[in-house]
């Protein structure tokens, strides 16, 4: 048999084992009365929102309002409680996203001196991006994309003291100096804003990258609790 939404062939059972559908829920569905004109369902919105996808047991819906409730807070920490003026990197995450930072400017190196000194805030950026989008396309994982997506917002959060800290030179960086102590070149948005000719910009690209992060943080939450309402919906348990 063919299914449906994805049209992956396989025999017959229960649910598609490419996109999950269940088929039987998909039948009741497709079941209405005569002359009723009823909309085709909208494929963004099944990938979006998860609507044809199996609903987790309740235990999982459990975990995941609990680690939503935890990104929430968590997330209004990182946006208000440490300002990127300040130079502090926002939690233990700056941790995490370091290895991503280094590893992007390896990845870039072949694309110049400019590319290479960027290259480290885009690896921070992209890890999380390709998370995002193969839990989304891949595994059909919309919540697990939010997650993402909110990691994505707290990166852009992370690198605006960075940004902010070009002039000053004050930051500490990986190597145990600060931006002055060290060779030109070493601090990435020291060498970046320089060479481009705006260093004086520093400061407000720094509080656009904090504002686009606590944007897509925000977007992130309001996704992860769309559809974990339908979830518990779909479950029956309303």
């Amino acid at each position: 048999m063919r299914c449906p939404r994805c049209g992956c062939e396989q025999e017959q059972g229960l649910e598609c084992r490419q996109c999950g559908l269940i088929f039987e829920r998909y039948r009741r569905a497709d079941v209405r009365p005569a002359g009723i004109a009823v909309a085709a369902p909208s494929p963004w919105r099944d990938l979006l929102l998860g609507e044809n996808a199996s609903s987790p047991e309740t235990f999982s819906l459990v975990l995941r309002a609990l680690l939503l409730a935890a990104l929430m807070l968590w997330g209004l920490t990182i946006m208000w409680a440490t300002p990127y003026e300040t130079g502090e990197a926002p939690g233990f995450l700056h941790l995490v996203n370091t290895p991503f930072h280094e590893a992007g400017h390896i990845l870039f190196r072949p694309f110049g001196a400019l590319i290479t000194s960027l290259g480290g805030s885009l690896g921070q950026l992209l890890m999380p991006l390709v998370c995002c989008l193969a839990l989304l396309l891949k595994t059909r994982d919309p919540f697990g994309a939010g997650v993402a997506l909110w990691w994505l917002g707290q990166n852009f959060i992370d690198i605006a003291p960075y940004i902010n800290d070009a002039r000053a030179g004050e930051l500490m960086l990986l190597g145990g100096n600060t931006g002055q102590a060290s060779p030109y070149g070493f601090h990435d948005w020291e060498f970046i804003l320089t060479e481009l000719g705006i260093q004086n910009w520093d400061h407000g690209i720094a509080w656009a990258a904090h504002l686009t992060g606590a944007a897509v943080m925000a977007v992130a939450l309001v996704w992860c609790g769309l559809v974990l309402w339908r979830q518990y919906r779909a479950s029956g348990r309303s």
